[in-house]
């Protein structure tokens, strides 16, 4: 069965062609000049019709050819325009689409590289941001651990000026009760001696003798003195080992502060250079805020601690005088 389109005008068409040519039409022919469609079958049966009637008709095959011809080019050039109109239209819209979409693509290849530019400039921002973050944060424990030890240090100083208090406590106490002695020592001295000035020579001996027994009471008193003296000194010596202990953690406190202000002015730094680290920035700051904090309730400590060293200090040199100036004199023994 031949195709919708394949008829005795086609066939005709296409064997005027082959005939303008030179060449036999032939089925096979025929059939390729018409694009390989219609079958051999109903291509022979008009071939054999068209031959049948150019027989009849007496038609020469010069003039036949020569009509065909013509009209097979004037056929082919009207079907060459028709398709190439088409062809034509679609080339033109093809060649603007390629501008198109090559413009499109440089452009979006220019803005690929940008971005991947951009990219890479912030990735390595981010990288030096982190790295200094880390390294902010790892000086910023440190710090902390350091602080914590000082606080550390001077809870153990509270706690041994606390027992100075009650040493220095207790020698006031002792210093108290030996001027309670030496002030009673004095009265019945005074005492007894008007007493034996009115008294007669034959109670001479039990002054003599409650006196050496008032000089034996003074020499054990003034063994005490002496033991009270040394511990003072021995008090002293710790006062002064504590006061340059203390003026040690002074020092650690003020290398502390600088190195809180060299953080502050990183992390200030830090805080206008990326957006996108602005919070973890700020909780940096915050820290570095209350270590400073820290650090100042741990000066404030040290320098009270510091004081109520001088005022032990004072104090005991004060009672110091004090015993010096009250040491009594051994009395001579007095002949009547």
């Amino acid at each position: 069965m031949a195709r919708g389109g394949v008829n005795k005008a086609v066939v005709q068409i296409a064997r005027a062609a082959i005939l303008a040519r030179g060449e036999h039409p032939s089925i096979d022919a025929v059939r390729i000049e018409m694009g390989n469609t219609g079958s051999k079958t109903t291509i022979h049966r008009y071939l054999k019709e068209l031959d049948d009637s150019d027989s009849r008709r007496g038609v020469s095959h010069e003039a036949l050819g020569d009509e065909l011809a013509e009209l097979v080019t004037r056929l082919a050039h009207r079907l060459q325009e028709q398709a190439q109109e088409p062809i034509d239209r679609a080339q033109a819209q093809y060649e603007q689409l390629k501008t198109q979409l090559q413009a499109q693509l440089s452009e979006a290849q220019q803005t690929l590289s940008g971005l991947q530019q951009d990219l890479e400039i912030q990735a390595t921002a981010l990288h030096q941001e982190s790295a200094n973050l880390e390294s902010t944060r790892s000086m910023l424990q440190t710090e902390q651990t350091r602080n914590a030890a000082l606080n550390q240090a001077c809870s153990d100083f509270e706690l041994r000026l606390k027992d100075r208090d009650e040493q220095i406590r207790s020698l006031e106490e002792k210093h108290l009760h030996a001027r309670d002695a030496l002030e009673h020592y004095r009265s019945a001295t005074k005492e007894q001696r008007e007493q034996d000035q009115r008294r007669h020579e034959g109670q001479l001996q039990q002054v003599q003798m409650e006196l050496r027994q008032a000089q034996q009471s003074a020499l054990v008193r003034q063994d005490e003195i002496t033991q009270l003296h040394r511990d003072n000194e021995r008090v002293l010596s710790e006062n002064r080992a504590l006061a340059k202990e203390i003026h040690q953690v002074n020092e650690q406190q003020k290398k502390l502060g600088q190195h809180n202000q060299q953080l502050s002015h990183q992390v200030s730094q830090l805080e206008g250079e990326r957006t996108l680290l602005q919070e973890r920035l700020r909780v940096a700051t915050h820290e570095g805020e209350a270590l400073k904090k820290a650090q100042a309730d741990t000066q404030h400590a040290v320098t009270a601690l510091t004081m109520r060293a001088m005022k032990a200090e004072a104090a005991l040199e004060s009672l110091k005088a004090l015993k010096d100036a009250e040491t009594p004199v051994t009395p001579a023994p007095t002949d009547e």
